[in-house]
């Protein structure tokens, strides 16, 4: 509650600011902590960060101050690491002790400590065996759900034909063809792309990702006390989530009256045969709460991160057409009219190179997911306290210059050898890596190819007469293309 008296509200900052001070002192003179840009009081760094686009400042700060440097974002100090070689070091050499999440008042709002995103510890690692497992079952390296993403494909291209090559903006169909892959694991079934309930969740779920993205949202999770008097982004993220919930939940309830569980049709199925099998434990982790944000995590991660990277490629295409028209010639001579399958990526490192240098260029998650300590540790000469919020800056990655000679520019090459074969790069992290990285990274490179293919075989790709390419990404927590429309010529 804040004071009415002007008085003891004044002293009432005095105070806290003294506390401050003294606090973050004290754990200055226990913990050796990279050096860093100087902090103001009450607003650390905040005044020199980009707070629309936090990543670019973040990797021009490195340049200054190394590979592993110190931020401080109001009064909480943040442990930035930059470059392939030192991120590689923290979330795979030192994968344990890198494997928590931060304490961030918006996300543990949301989350409330379920799921499998912003959870730790013991949950978190529940959470994880079983999602690892539930997708190896349901989708990843199945032949049934490289049918579904095939029959899925063509719903869209049959979608795109609907325009007759007339100029149209893609993200809601491209969204429902990705959010319908997730969801057929989820919960065993698609929508039309036309259905309501899906336009509903996509509308919900967009707007949460440009949200938790702004400025509003950095500065709520840095003084949540504060900001919860001036700003309604949190009531907004929350109502979406709940009603995002209320959804699944009533889904849950039709499985569960129809559970066989000799015949486990999706993952929620699966999960309710878990929660069945643990209930004399009494340590539960199978709840109904960490069901509904696991399936509410996989859906926004499912749906989010490869719809906005198929945007990218297509408006890539049309920004590049002398690399649309080379992958063009490398699907009809090795696919010809033919649907796409896995096994033809081999015979197109064209085409491969070029998804991986969409998925580079494209840097739709450029500051990662925030990674805490779970532990006091050592790393790289200096003593991190646990529990310290740590940015494994991907963006530092995917343009570093070492490793991709051209990362300012959009260049296939950096992925082909001088004879024009694919060759894999090291630093080319766009899943993550360690304990936290993307656990349906296979699914959402097998969806990026047979949906890229599949597009590029039927369509050639425009732009609208008198229409600017801009490739300046849009602001939100997933890094899309700014909005867009495009023509998709049809070529058979």
């Amino acid at each position: 509650m804040i004071p009415s008296d002007p008085i003891t509200l004044v002293l009432s900052i005095i105070l806290c600011f003294l506390f401050v001070l003294f606090f973050f002192g004290q754990k200055k003179n226990a913990y050796n902590l990279p050096p860093g840009p100087r902090p103001l009081p009450i607003i650390g760094n905040l005044h020199i960060l980009d707070m629309k686009r936090p990543h670019l400042t973040m990797h021009e700060l490195s340049k200054k101050y190394g590979a592993v440097y110190t931020l401080q974002l109001g009064v909480e100090k943040v442990i930035v690491i930059c470059g392939y070689e030192a991120v590689k070091d923290a979330l795979v050499n030192h994968a344990d002790e890198f494997s928590g999440r931060p304490k961030l008042a918006m996300f543990d709002e949301m989350y409330k400590g379920h799921g499998i995103f912003f959870t730790s510890n013991d949950n978190w690692k529940g959470m994880k065996r079983f999602t690892l497992s539930a997708l190896r079952d349901f989708g990843m390296g199945k032949e049934a759900i490289e049918n579904k993403i095939s029959e899925e494909s063509d719903f869209l291209v049959q979608k795109f034909r609907s325009y007759k090559g007339e100029p149209f903006d893609n993200i809601l169909n491209i969204n429902a063809a990705a959010s319908n892959i997730i969801v057929y694991i989820l919960l065993g079934r698609r929508f039309g792309y036309e259905d309501p309930t899906l336009l509903k969740l996509l509308k919900m779920n967009n707007e949460n990702a440009i949200l938790l993205g702004t400025p509003m949202a950095a500065l709520y999770n840095t003084y949540p006390s504060v900001m919860r008097w001036f700003t309604s982004v949190s009531e907004k993220v929350q109502r979406n989530e709940n009603e995002i919930h209320a959804f699944l939940q009533e889904t849950f309830t039709i499985n569960r009256e129809q559970l066989d569980v000799n015949d486990q049709r999706n993952l929620i199925d699966s999960f309710l045969v878990k929660q069945r099998e643990e209930k004399p434990n009494p340590k539960l982790y199978f709840t109904n709460e960490n069901l509904t944000q696991l399936v509410a995590d996989l859906y926004d991660a499912g749906m989010e991160t490869t719809s906005t990277t198929l945007r990218w490629g297509l408006l890539l295409m049309m920004k590049y057409p002398e690399i649309q028209k080379k992958v063009q010639s490398e699907i009809d001579k090795v696919i010809g009219s033919n649907e796409p399958q896995v096994i033809h990526r081999r015979e197109m490192p064209y085409t491969d190179a070029v998804i991986h240098e969409i998925q580079r260029f494209g840097n739709i998650l450029p500051t990662n997911v925030s990674h805490a300590t779970t532990q006091d540790v050592n790393f790289r000469g200096y003593l991190l306290p646990k529990g310290i919020q740590v940015i494994p800056l991907l963006t530092s990655i995917l343009y570093d210059k070492d490793h991709f000679v051209k990362a300012d520019e959009f260049y296939p090459e950096h992925f082909l050898d001088s004879s024009g074969n694919f060759v894999r790069k090291e630093a080319f992290m766009p899943f993550s890596a360690g304990k936290r990285s993307c656990a349906g990274e296979n699914l959402a490179k097998m969806e990026l190819y047979m949906f890229f293919t599949r597009l590029l075989q039927n369509f050639t790709f425009k732009a609208p007469p008198g229409a600017a390419l801009d490739l300046t990404p849009a602001v939100g927590i997933v890094a899309g293309p700014m909005p867009y429309k495009m023509c998709a010529i049809p070529r058979v």
